[in-house]
């Protein structure tokens, strides 16, 4: 079982919201709209998820706990501030890592994580150096060949 956010890391109160709404910077995505307020706090976060995102509760709760589990992995690494996340219609539909994946991407946009490295599929390109093919190869056909 894992520790929850305790009370301290959460935004509750209607005026820290519209604090964080007027002053805070906005980033936004399909899925999500961040707003984040630089206040000197620790990193607190506030979760808006309406009946317009999902009108049942479960789908409501569900982009919240997985929010709420990401912001609690992610505390420590983030900036002192307000982060206050606006769920949108979209989100109903993803599921959970592609919430999680988006809420990173959203705090690495805002400048709160650092980029993440690139880590994809594809290979990089061979420097002009390097041979095209692997040494095995190229020694064994270098050069013409006598029979022995």
């Amino acid at each position: 079982m894992t520790a929850g956010l305790p009370p301290r890391a959460r935004v509750r109160a209607r005026a820290d919201f519209d604090r964080i709404f007027q002053q805070g910077r906005r980033t936004a995505s399909p899925l999500f709209a961040l707003h984040v307020c630089v206040d000197g706090e620790p990193a607190r976060l506030g979760l808006a998820v309406s009946r317009k995102v999902d009108p049942n509760a479960v789908g409501r709760n569900r982009i919240k706990r997985v929010l709420r589990e990401t912001f609690r992995q992610l505390r420590a690494q983030l900036p002192a501030g307000s982060y206050v996340i606006v769920a949108r219609p979209p989100a109903a539909k993803s599921d959970n890592p592609a919430l999680r994946d988006a809420f990173l991407q959203l705090l690495q946009r805002a400048g709160a994580l650092p980029a993440s490295p690139g880590g994809g599929t594809i290979r990089p390109a061979p420097s002009v150096d390097s041979p095209s093919r692997p040494a095995s190869d190229a020694s064994a056909s270098d050069g013409p060949s006598t029979p022995a």
